[in-house]
């Protein structure tokens, strides 16, 4: 039977090798995007980005044609780290460890990547909402996860929803003057107002 081969050149022979370049070119942009927007903010220049990830102009806009579309990946990236760093945790020694070990990572995030999931979707409610209820699903499941360990091992109150603790962390970031104030308005909140003598709830 004769076997038919790719010459050099070819399609088949270099389909594999363009999309390992665009993909390694979309991960340097998307790095580039992310390490520029906390130095100096979504508004930065694109061609600023371009520069870092080592790409040209046209292979940035290649990949994201709009401004809007590299921040809705940035920060579609970053709740996929959340949420990754989430069920890293599961196994980990003390569920109460890690439900706020977790919470601790998810208030910053709140605290410092609002604006930037804001600044991404503010040109279109319905995908504003579309894009707000995908992330909001990965993020609430992976704290419903922690959160029913955490229940199931006696370390929080039976009676804490995922909602409530969602609501709760989201409220100490938006209310916080940076990621610092987030943590901490999140530890006042973790062993509430009573003291150690009065205190309930929250334990570990």
């Amino acid at each position: 039977m004769e076997t038919t081969m790719a010459h050099p050149g070819s399609p088949r022979d270099s389909r594999r090798p363009r999309r390992t370049d665009a993909a390694r070119n979309a991960e340097s942009l998307l790095a580039a995007a992310r390490e520029l927007f906390d130095e100096r903010g979504h508004d930065v220049a694109l061609d600023e980005v371009a520069r870092r990830a080592g790409v040209g102009n046209a292979t940035l806009y290649r990949h994201f044609p709009t401004r809007r579309d590299l921040i809705v990946a940035v920060y579609a990236d970053e709740v996929t780290a959340l949420c990754e760093r989430g069920a890293a945790l599961i196994e980990a020694e003390s569920p109460a460890e890690a439900l706020f070990t977790w919470l601790d990572d998810f208030v910053v995030h709140v605290a410092t990547k609002r604006a930037l999931a804001l600044a991404g979707t503010d040109d279109d409610d319905q995908r504003r909402t579309a894009l707000f209820d995908d992330w909001h699903r990965s993020m609430r499941s992976t704290a419903d996860r922690l959160l029913a360990r955490a229940r199931r091992a006696g370390a929080v109150d039976g009676g804490l929803s995922v909602d409530d603790l969602l609501a709760l962390t989201s409220g100490a970031a938006i209310a916080a003057t940076g990621a610092d104030d987030a943590r901490r308005l999140l530890r006042i909140t973790r062993h509430g107002f009573a003291g150690d003598q009065g205190s309930a709830g929250f334990v570990g």
